[in-house]
């Protein structure tokens, strides 16, 4: 499955979301409500619910014990570093390194890095980014590093030809998002890779957005880390980073003297939430499920399993991104991001936009009133803030779907959002 591809016309029919949707308690129990804000956090399927249950009743102990409990508790974070590595085609569960959330795996990376820098002291960042990738990395002035802007362009996206002349053999990182979590464009991440390694740099990706919409792959896109978080990716609050293994070995951390200095136990200090990264071994075998029920097989493996099950999600959200564009550009919609219905392939269907000098904040508390669930505000960007001319106070509205989500829910929030211009116009 590529992440650049055109709408196809049998997707949504092909795509079996009411059986998705039923694997969904929240989406069950939740009435006429419309989850539209998965940017923020996407709801959990039962079988990840399970797992974290089964792991607080079963064995909810400290790993490392020689009893059974604890065995086990060992045995389900390893099978979760199997999961994870799968679903992002890692080398080795090795290079999988779990914790709390995506920015303070940011943070131990920037803070190694900036133990590194020598004659390399140049680290390019974006404009396009969540906050968490770009002030981690500027905290490293500090320690001498030195900063190029790669900026957006006015199309709405990152270009690689942008960022050709801002890598020399002073660049030792480019850090960038794979999909921006604000306007929901997609960067090209393995031309990126391509470029920084040639010039002897390396990549960090935060791909805690991308993860619900497309397929990881960090051997094709030939990054060096990668970080991602399970909550936007139908699993409970966790996080993970991956890096090639021989870089995280010569990364600097802080561990304690009784930690082997090898990862991912280098990297992992002190406990973390185990119930929790049972959901994200869940989650993923959720995916996995996709794949296997669309297209039944007995030989296919995990790792291709996920890639078809990502293929159909990419495939059907795509037509959901059609139809959302064709409801704000009705609605005269400013549309921050790619807003062209034939560069569709650039982006996930995450809409970030303002309707005229129409209040963002009252527009999702009328929305709220019809029981339909998005965000308004600066999503953590201050920087894209600036650059779109929108003040951190009032920012914008931003309405993020995900494969759950259906066609019907589209045009139920056209026909709100119109009555609502009607209503304050």
């Amino acid at each position: 499955m590529n992440q650049h591809q055109t709408p196809k016309a049998d997707s949504a029919a092909s795509f079996p979301v009411d059986t998705i949707r039923a694997m969904f308690p929240a989406l069950q129990q939740a009435g006429d409500f419309i989850f539209m804000d998965n940017a923020a956090g996407a709801q959990i399927p039962q079988s990840v619910l399970d797992a974290v249950t089964n792991h607080l009743v079963g064995h909810n102990v400290q790993r490392g014990g020689r009893y059974g409990r604890s065995v086990t508790v060992d045995q389900s974070v390893a099978d979760a570093r199997e999961s994870v590595a799968l679903l992002i085609n890692a080398y080795s569960p090795s290079e999988i390194c779990f914790g709390m959330n995506a920015t303070s795996f940011i943070r131990l990376v920037s803070l190694g890095i900036g133990q590194m820098l020598q004659e390399r002291d140049e680290i390019v960042i974006t404009d396009m980014d969540h906050d968490a990738n770009i002030a981690t990395w500027l905290a490293l002035e500090q320690a001498g590093a030195k900063f190029k802007w790669w900026r957006m362009r006015e199309d709405g996206n990152l270009h690689v030809d942008d960022l050709r002349p801002l890598v020399s053999d002073r660049t030792r990182l480019v850090a960038c998002t794979v999909t921006a979590h604000s306007i929901g464009s997609i960067v090209d991440v393995a031309s990126v890779a391509r470029i920084a390694h040639a010039a002897g740099a390396e990549v960090f990706l935060d791909c805690v957005h991308y993860g619900p919409h497309g397929l990881i792959d960090v051997q094709a896109w030939d990054c060096d880390y990668l970080v991602c978080s399970g909550y936007k990716n139908f699993s409970p609050h966790m996080g993970f980073l991956w890096g090639r293994f021989e870089t995280l070995k010569r990364l600097p951390t802080f561990r304690e003297d009784f930690i082997p200095d090898e990862p991912p136990y280098k990297v992992e200090a002190g406990t973390f939430i185990y119930e929790n990264v049972s959901g994200m071994d869940a989650a993923v075998q959720y995916l996995e499920l996709i794949g296997r029920n669309l297209a039944p097989s007995n030989n296919r493996s995990r790792r291709e399993n996920i890639v078809a099950g990502m293929g159909a999600i990419r495939d059907y959200e795509l037509v959901l991104a059609r139809e959302m564009l064709a409801v704000l550009k009705d609605c005269w919609a400013t549309i921050y991001g790619v807003a062209d219905e034939a560069r569709l392939n650039e982006r996930v269907p995450t809409f970030c936009f303002n309707i005229g000098k129409l209040s963002p904040q009252r527009i999702v508390e009328e929305m709220a009133e019809m029981q339909i669930g998005i965000r308004d505000g600066h999503m953590y960007a201050p920087r894209l803030m600036k650059r779109l001319n929108l003040s951190m106070d009032s920012g914008a509205i931003r309405a993020s779907l995900v494969h759950y989500n259906t066609v019907d829910e589209v045009h139920r929030f056209g026909e709100a959002l119109r009555a609502i211009i009607a209503r304050l116009s």
